[in-house]
């Protein structure tokens, strides 16, 4: 085991970091770290790669970041991604983890401790149930949920605790500039992927432009994705629940002509709507986004959704682009094609993920 919060640690940070990619290498799909993407997470938010393992120089005196020595994982199961991520932090940070599974499970992700070396295996403990003398161990909990189950959750941690929730977030993308509608391809494997159950998954795209075409065009490389990476199985509440949003806009678009629509000819399967109005939709879920024409404040269209802005993915992904997309809400803005792929360093919900997970202790010699 380890020796969390003094001691010699069997490794170094580093050494985890290596360790850890390695494992993480095995799920290719989730967009694993390297150990060089870690490190940098590590520098930037703790300042120091050995931060964790001694005193560091720190304005005229030292400091050390100590991590929580037990850290409780409760994940769901729409965002695997982020649950291998979460896992990664609390092991490459060497503290003790308890991860909590969606009943339904990870499918593989489940058994992630296998691919490590046994002295990082002994800090990680998963099951698809809470076990006992989870929560009161616990120095830190980290929630990834719906706002309720959050907020429960929250009200459940002991006072004095870390607890750091992630709840619901709207993600869409913006297209300044795409005549060729060269981004189609990327946004639809970004609606795609995860089947719009992510955070990072967007409900919308707006268009510079002509929007009508790119809806068009969307829709094709939406067929070509589905044929690719088939859509989840869906239950008759799903079924249920997609086909009545259907049929309502395909009422709307027999009696408005600034509303179209695409679909696959099945269920599961896929739905493209253009609308010319441009206030926000927040989709159906389940590969069905809409395509609107971009105005000139979006901003004043967003309306509710912008206080849970997630991601922003964006074409082209230019820095001036981003800087008309920064006060949006998002904590992200990335490239049209990469909205899945969530870096390690990313402040996720607009928070540094490593840094909340560490209590740091300053010294100050004799001079």
């Amino acid at each position: 085991m380890f020796e969390i919060g003094g001691g010699d640690a069997l490794v170094t940070t580093r050494e985890r970091a290596l360790a850890l990619a390695e494992a993480a290498a095995r799920f290719p799909e989730l967009c694993p770290p390297s150990a060089d993407e870690m490190m940098a997470a590590i520098q930037g938010e703790l300042g120091h790669e050995e931060a964790l393992e001694g005193f560091q120089k720190y304005h005229g005196g030292f400091t050390q970041a100590i991590p929580a020595r037990t850290i409780l994982h409760i994940v769901s199961g729409n965002t695997p991604h982020a649950a291998l991520q979460t896992m990664l932090r609390g092991l490459l940070l060497g503290s003790r983890n308890f991860v909590k599974f969606p009943s339904n499970g990870l499918g593989a992700l489940e058994e992630f401790s296998s691919f490590l070396p046994a002295e990082l295996a002994a800090l990680l403990e998963c099951s698809r149930e809470i076990r006992p003398g989870w929560k009161e161990q616990a120095e830190a909990w980290v929630v990834f949920g719906d706002d309720r189950t959050v907020a429960m959750l929250r009200a459940e941690c002991p006072a004095g605790r870390i607890f750091e929730g992630h709840g619901h977030r709207v993600s869409f993308a913006v297209v300044f500039d795409d005549p060729e509608f060269q981004s189609c391809a990327g946004a639809a494997r970004d609606v795609s992927l995860f089947d719009q159950a992510g955070c990072m998954s967007p409900h919308g795209i707006y268009v510079a432009g002509d929007a009508l075409g790119y809806a068009s065009r969307l829709a094709v490389e939406m067929e070509a994705c589905h044929v690719a990476v088939p859509a989840r199985p869906l239950s008759m509440g799903d079924r249920v629940r997609i086909a009545e949003a259907r049929d309502a806009l395909a009422f709307e678009a027999a009696n408005s002509p600034g509303t179209r629509i695409w679909q696959s000819s099945g269920l599961p399967g896929w739905t493209v709507v253009y609308e010319e109005d441009t206030k926000f939709r927040v989709s159906p879920l389940d590969r069905f986004v809409f395509v609107k024409p971009l105005p000139a404040d979006i901003s004043s269209v967003l309306g509710e959704i912008r206080h849970v802005v997630g991601g922003i993915g964006i074409f082209p992904a230019s820095l001036e682009h981003a800087e008309k997309t920064v006060g949006l809400g998002a904590s992200r803005i990335c490239p049209i094609g990469k909205m899945q792929e969530t870096p390690f360093t990313w402040h996720a919900d607009s928070r540094q993920n490593l840094a909340a997970l560490v209590r740091w202790v300053d010294f100050e010699p004799d001079v």
